[in-house]
């Protein structure tokens, strides 16, 4: 047995003990992109380190045995930057996006390849959930959103991007498949709150909030719901079928629309701010001195609020919408609707709001014309889908089958499990920092329509490497190359499906980057399953 400090507490431990094994003992969790305790472990992402104080160098805690007498810190801002750089270094080499262009380039961030996914497997309800988890009104975007996504989208590069917003439409146009997934996601709560304004950011704040069981009161001036979806944009660009249909919804899920009436200073501060336990403001553009009247600072745009949980100047109040930035997009205005609820259930549930996070995106720009061949692989050459019925009259079922068939799974597979994204952003890393005038080709292998292998996302940590050897593959992975271009391969350039025929699931399991993972069922979350 030795003595050694870990963060200042005293620990012993036996001889052969690794630093980040002795860590664990005392509760102190080391990142580490290469580390699997059942193998062998040699350092080579070094996000790892530690700093050794007695003698003042820094040590890879995956793979160094703890010594007597050590003292050992694991966490600074020295340590932190060193690790910060390390994965900028690893990020130097990384060429994959981690959302897909389309869901980066969404105010709504919907998982758009998720939805692709589902309808083309014929799963149209589970499409329709899935629009859901960000998107409340999808019948109503689908006609009206301009559909920033479908610039984005990678197969715009070979024929014509995916139809996304007719697809997005299509999920919410069958009438029994609409009202599914309205029920409250959990029981009532007892919590009641006003919202003011029925249009995109109001109607999506509700549906939000019904979901997490508070009881929704939607105030509005005009006889009819919906605000400039119904007053500003004419029929023949959305019609009022389609939005009386989204209302609906949201109408059954047990919201109270109280129409025709307007909300001035005193029935905001004697009705509102005392009967409500939160109060979300959505009524688009409003004048400066009834914004003031209600007591709110005000700014150029409109009511200042905090962007990142939506709260204005007074207490138990939000807004969002066009009342804090004029002439929005619809969708924009639906995810600040969005967000705002979700601020506004949290501040409920606990007396605080809720910010909202932003995870770390990786991303390689454009794909070269040198890459088109492995990316069709995952969909094939269906040239873009154009419906019988036109664009307004929308998909038939299997015209949105074949149209979503055509998107290429840009998205990683790992959004969720891969560490290069998940330590990245917790430690601040620059995509670009390390970055050199020109990436890598983008290239997909495919072990029988199971498993994918994408090189150019591996960071040649190895585990795969000794998972196959220690398995007794045939061939296995191995490394080829030396020095900085090496590279993780199939030896004797055979193909994949003969490298990998007892370790798929293992080596897919170990791998720390979305550069091994499993093609999963459309239906569940990008988790790299196998």
């Amino acid at each position: 047995m030795m003595k050694l400090t870990i963060d200042y507490i005293p620990l012993e431990v036996k001889e052969g003990t690794t630093l980040m094994q002795a860590a664990a003992m005392a509760g102190i969790k080391i990142p580490s992109m290469c580390y699997l305790e059942e193998l062998p472990n040699h350092p080579s992402c070094m996000v790892c380190m530690v700093k050794d104080l007695s003698r003042n160098r820094f040590l890879p805690s995956c793979s160094y045995l703890a010594e007597e007498g050590m003292n050992i810190l694991t966490h600074s801002p020295e340590i932190r930057g060193f690790r910060k750089e390390a994965l900028e270094l690893l990020l130097s080499d990384h060429a994959g996006d981690c959302d897909a262009p389309c869901q980066r380039s969404c105010p709504a961030s919907m998982d758009i390849p998720g939805m692709n996914r589902l309808i083309a497997a014929g799963r149209f309800e589970e499409a329709l959930s899935r629009i859901r988890e960000e998107i409340a009104i999808p019948l109503v975007l689908g006609y009206i959103c301009p559909a920033p996504c479908e610039n984005a989208c990678h197969r715009s590069s070979i024929d014509g991007p995916v139809s996304i917003c007719l697809l997005k439409r299509f999920t919410a146009q069958d009438k029994l498949r609409r009202g599914h997934n309205l029920l409250p996601m959990v029981g009532l709560s007892g919590k009641k709150v006003a919202i003011v304004g029925s249009g995109p950011a109001g109607l999506s704040a509700a549906f939000y909030l019904l979901r997490s069981g508070h009881t929704c009161v939607i105030y509005d001036q005009h006889l009819l719901p919906g605000g400039m979806l119904r007053y500003k944009i004419p029929e023949n660009r959305l019609p009022r079928k389609a939005l009386d249909a989204e209302i609906q919804c949201i109408r059954q899920m047990g919201a109270i629309f109280t129409m025709d009436h307007p909300i001035d200073k005193l029935v905001f501060h004697q009705e509102l701010c005392r009967d409500y336990d939160a109060v979300i403001l959505a009524t688009g553009n409003e004048e400066k001195q009834i914004l003031e009247d209600f007591g709110l600072e005000v700014d150029e745009h409109g009511v200042k609020v905090s962007l990142t949980h939506f709260t204005t100047s007074a207490p138990r109040i939000f807004a969002c919408g066009n009342m804090i930035r004029k002439r929005q997009m619809a969708v924009r205005s639906a995810a600040q609707g969005k967000a705002a609820a979700i601020s506004a259930n949290h501040f409920l549930m606990t007396g605080k709001p809720l910010g909202s996070k932003h995870l770390f995106n990786s991303s390689f720009g454009r794909l070269q014309k040198e890459e088109f061949e492995d990316y069709l692989m995952e969909s094939g050459s269906v040239k873009r889908v154009e419906p019988e019925n036109g664009s307004f009259g929308g998909f038939t079922r299997e015209e949105a089958i074949r149209e979503a068939g055509r998107c290429m799974h840009c998205d990683c597979r790992k959004q969720v499990t891969c560490k290069l994204r998940q330590y990245a952003g917790e430690y601040g890393t620059h995509q670009k920092h390390f970055a050199g005038p020109s990436r890598k080709k983008i290239t997909k292998l495919f072990r029988q329509d199971l498993v994918v292998y994408e090189p150019e996302k591996c960071i040649r940590c190895g585990l795969c490497v000794q998972i196959t050897q220690m398995a007794g593959e045939d061939l296995g992975l191995t490394y080829i190359g030396r020095g900085f271009d090496v590279r993780i391969g199939i030896p004797f350039h055979q193909s994949f499906d003969e490298a990998l025929k007892k370790t798929a699931s293992a080596c897919v399991k170990a791998c720390p980057t979305g550069a091994l993972s499993g093609k999963e069922d459309p239906g569940t979350d990008t988790h790299g399953s196998y």
